[in-house]
């Protein structure tokens, strides 16, 4: 059968998917329709048909306005359905109400993509809300995409397309630029060129109706063009979205965002402006973080950021070193270093030796190194060059002042010299601070065109240094293997979990005793302290004399959850006289401030001695853009006061867990501080893995409050508690009301682990295998795997021979073992060695969605060992399935001619095969 389409680029080399870009028709259209187009002087339907027909960008115009016969001496059509040839991109400048009826128009007519540039939606409330529902409505009905409504328009300036009502067009380059902000687009337009910054797109999206940050990151992921891509964010819109193409895209291209709305003023203003929520901060910064995107302050250092990220290696470390011939800039530029999160490199015995046989016996003899007033510029070469060697150090900052023996050029290109002559290591970042006026213009373009970043102060460079950190640490948390937690027999419980939340939803209840939210954290693994439950005061009594003293009292409630607000707690009771007081004084409390109907007894728990440990809280909320978000910090009573938190999006794996911690100022403490023992920081990252599942996987709890949990020191005297360093003292857990129906639970921003499609299956050997999904933790195995593959096997699979070492490297592994759920899937077939007991990945299969379509592609990997058993057969079965259950529409794959085993299985489940002299594809329409 031959193929219905021709092979234009061989597969193995179309990394980027360019043929298949579904955004194409809005950034490289053949035919644009300006819908609103006119003939009067100043209106955005004038402009936007000049810029069009100003800048060639290889495609035709037409005009559309019923109501001339040409405009700008251009023939006109009354409607869309009038205009001859097939429209790619149709741009509307017409009242807002008109529009949903311009859209359906569009739709009937074929029309690939609409930029809506009208305004009068979202911003204006309720009337304008009912209208953008309306449009998207008519959209859907065919396959229309659109942007928009109340934008500017994009810019191609590769290609030359302006479809805005911008006054000029943006100079060519390799910076993608989006923003929500049409206004701060012409602002950013007049700036970029008076400092020569050229862009490879360049558009504004309004309040993104349709197309939204996903899409448009996926589009400049792929654009040959974009080398980083550089955002102003006022709301996320569709968070599952954005973080999934950020995650996937930053591994490439570094993501810049500058997001409106951190104060409170700010962000209501954000919200009036866009009609959207804008979410809390704090969250989005956590979302940031887990999608390797750096968040800056200023647009100044949105596009210093994308320089230097695109000039400089990311430092690997937060240590800098200066260079200066002035000590006051090396001074204030530390001040800065410091305060924004860097650290001043110290060096190295070997270095100081080096630099007091090469410099003036005056120079600092420390960092920032001041090489004096009088320094030339072999000085300055030969200082960078033995600092660039120091191991201690992680960047390094130059900095010149002209003085009356400086030479601000010379040094420039000699330090330029230096380094093209590979004198300097290119591993570590290189910026510049030429301070001065004219004088040292020129000495800053040789240092920039020999890629070197250059500020005019060294409190900028040092910002944009601890950026660049910051940029490293987050992608850091992306490409470290995360460890897998070890397995408990029993855990998780979810039945007991499910019982637990059903009587309470079944009892009219969304707020859960200590007792319960206690054993649904058992439930998980999460070690939680012995209590016991008594409804009078002699059962006190005998529960403390049991448990030994000194005891703890608590609160027994169904309805009040924060028990120290009404006198609920009663600590270090160390007699039964004691407990006695203490259960009267607790149902005294409860009755005067909120009536004895809710008292119903106390719990008793073991006094623990908390001098012995640090009190932590960790705990889980609601974002309303977000969903659940996880907590960790610092706990106790006064939590709410110091407010020493991290905050996450689950699910967490051991390294993010890791990271998580690192966040807050009590990690220092318990890695052991002033004489006093760490805490088992690999058991605590563990319980957080823990309580992200436990989160991930009971979408019906709301919120859920661990504090204090309290963290033991390690080599402490264990006979407290023998079973663990760590225990949740007080938990609370409310739940969402049982009215609600699963589909109207808040959903996770990001897919978790998809165990439904876990299957177990036996091979024609009768071996037992796992089909499951796979994990980043699967890296050691997938490495493995590999070493079971034969050169026949690797050369079908990648139509060309990889070398081992280039199939297990660390960053293609990454790529392979921590996907995106929502736009990929890996399944692999696992198994549990009977001699070694280790756990072995006898084959892989992976499904990946192309980018804004409902269209996938296959591939599949099956050792050497294991081939003609039926494994590739089931495994592609249940990629189908998956397919299915994902509403993929269709899966192709592109086979190797001799790769008739493949063909045969391919043929086997369903697959239609179109063959060309170089490769055979398989298509299935699901």
């Amino acid at each position: 059968m031959q193929s219905p389409n021709i092979f234009k680029t061989d597969p193995t080399f179309d990394i980027l998917r360019t043929e298949r870009q579904p955004l194409s028709s809005i950034f490289a259209p053949a035919t644009v329709a300006v819908i609103g187009a006119s003939d009067s002087p100043g209106s955005v339907g004038r402009t936007l048909l000049w810029n069009l027909i100003s800048n060639p960008f290889g495609g035709t115009v037409f005009p559309v306005n019923p109501k001339h016969h040409s405009v700008m001496g251009i023939k006109s059509y009354a409607n869309i359905a009038e205009v001859p040839d097939a429209v790619d991109l149709a741009i509307i400048a017409t009242p807002a109400p008109t529009v949903p009826k311009i859209v359906r128009e569009c739709v009937a007519a074929g029309v690939k993509s609409a930029v809506i540039v009208s305004a009068g939606f979202k911003e204006i409330g309720a009337p304008g809300i009912e209208l953008e529902q309306q449009i998207l409505h008519e959209a859907r009905l065919g396959k229309l995409r659109i942007i928009g409504p109340n934008c500017l328009g994009v810019m191609n300036p590769h290609t030359g397309l302006n479809a805005t009502f911008a006054s000029t067009m943006a100079r060519p380059g390799n910076v993608g630029f989006i923003s929500q902000s049409g206004a701060l687009c012409t602002s950013i337009l007049d700036w970029s060129l008076r400092e020569n910054v050229g862009f490879s797109a360049f558009m504004s999206i309004g309040s993104m109706l349709d197309v939204g940050w996903g899409d448009l990151i996926y589009y400049l992921g792929d654009d040959p063009h974009t080398k980083s891509i550089v955002i102003y964010m006022e709301s996320i819109g569709d968070a599952r979205s954005f973080l999934s193409a950020a995650r996937e895209v930053v591994l490439t291209k570094p993501i810049i965002v500058i997001k409106a709305g951190r104060t409170e003023a700010a962000a209501k203003a954000s919200a009036s402006h866009t009609g959207a929520l804008t979410g809390s901060d704090e969250v989005l910064d956590a979302a940031f973080r887990r999608s390797g995107v750096l968040r800056v302050s200023r647009i100044s250092e949105l596009f210093h950021m994308a320089e230097v990220l695109a000039k400089q290696p990311r430092p690997k470390g937060p240590r800098l070193t200066m260079i200066t011939n002035a000590g006051g800039p090396g001074v204030l530029a530390t001040d800065f270093l410091i305060t924004t999160g860097g650290e001043l490199a110290e060096l190295a015995p070997e270095t100081i030796t080096s630099l007091n046989q090469t410099l003036p016996s005056f120079w600092s003899h420390n960092n920032p190194i001041d090489i004096l007033g009088d320094a030339d510029p072999e000085r300055y070469s030969k200082t960078l060059e033995i600092v660039a060697k120091d191991p201690n150090s992680d960047g390094i900052l130059l900095i010149l002042t002209p003085q009356a023996m400086t030479d601000p050029t010379q040094t420039a290109e000699q330090l330029k010299s230096a380094i093209e002559k590979a004198q300097v290591p290119a591993s570590k970042p290189i910026l510049a601070t030429w301070m001065g006026g004219a004088e040292v213009m020129a000495g800053e373009a040789i240092l920039n065109r020999a890629g070197i970043p250059t500020f005019s102060y060294p409190d900028s460079a040092t910002r944009i240094f601890t950026y660049m950190w910051q940029s490293s640490y987050n992608l850091r948390g992306i490409y470290e293997t995360p460890v897998l937690p070890a397995e408990e027999d029993g855990i998780p419980n979810r039945n007991l979990v499910d019982k637990i939340i059903i009587t309470a939803h079944q009892a009219g209840r969304t707020i859960l005793t200590e007792t319960e939210s206690k054993q649904i954290l058992a439930a998980y693994g999460i070690p939680t302290l012995q209590a016991c439950i008594a409804a009078t005061e002699d059962e006190a009594v005998g529960c403390a004399d049991s448990l030994g003293y000194p005891v703890v009292l608590k609160l027994l409630s169904k309805t009040i959850t924060h028990k120290t607000d009404v006198g609920g707690v009663q600590l270090n009771l160390m007699d039964a006289d004691a407990v006695r007081w203490a259960y009267r004084n607790i149902k005294t409390a409860v009755a005067e401030k909120v009536g004895l109907e809710h008292f119903l007894g106390v719990t008793v728990q073991p006094m623990i001695n908390l001098n012995s440990g640090y009190e932590l809280i960790i705990g889980s909320s609601l974002d309303p853009q977000f969903g659940p978000v996880l907590l960790f910090g610092a706990g106790g009573q006064l939590v709410e006061v110091f407010r020493d938190r991290a905050i996450a999006l689950p699910p967490l794996n051991s390294t993010l867990a890791r990271r998580m911690m690192e966040q807050t100022q009590i990690y220092k403490a318990l890695k052991g501080v002033r004489g006093r023992a760490p805490v088992d920081l690999a058991a605590l990252e563990q319980l957080l893995v823990r309580f992200s599942q436990l989160i991930v996987e009971q979408p019906w709890i709301k919120e859920v409050d661990i504090n204090p949990l309290w963290a033991r020191f390690e080599g402490r005297d264990q006979a407290e508690d023998k079973s663990s360093s760590l225990l949740a003292l007080d938990a609370r857990i409310v739940l969402h009301p049982p009215e609600l129906t699963e589909e109207q639970l808040p959903k996770l921003a990001i897919r978790p682990y998809p165990t439904q499609y876990i299957t177990p299956w036996i091979i024609k050997d009768a071996t037992p295998i796992t089909i499951r999904p796979i994990r980043p933790e699967d890296e050691p195995l997938i490495v493995q795997f590999h070493k079971t593959l034969s050169e026949q096997s690797v050369y079908f699979r990648y139509f060309h021979l990889m070398k081992l070492s280039q199939r297990i490297a660390h960053e293609r592994m990454l790529r392979l073992c921590f996907i995106d759920y929502d736009r990929e899937m890996a399944l692999v077939a696992d198994r549990k060695n009977p001699v070694t007991g280790d756990r072995e990945i006898l084959a892989v299969g992976r499904l990946s969605q192309l980018h804004g379509v409902k269209e996938a592609e296959f591939a599949l990997l099956v050792s050497d060992p294991y081939q003609r058993m039926g494994l590739g057969t089931k495994i592609l079965s249940q990629l189908l399935y998956v397919a299915r259950n994902e509403h993929i529409k269709r899966i192709t794959a592109d086979i190797h001619p001799e790769n008739v085993a493949m063909q045969r299985v391919c043929e086997k489940v369903g697959f239609r095969l179109y063959r060309s002299a170089d490769l055979v594809q398989a298509v299935i329409d699901l």
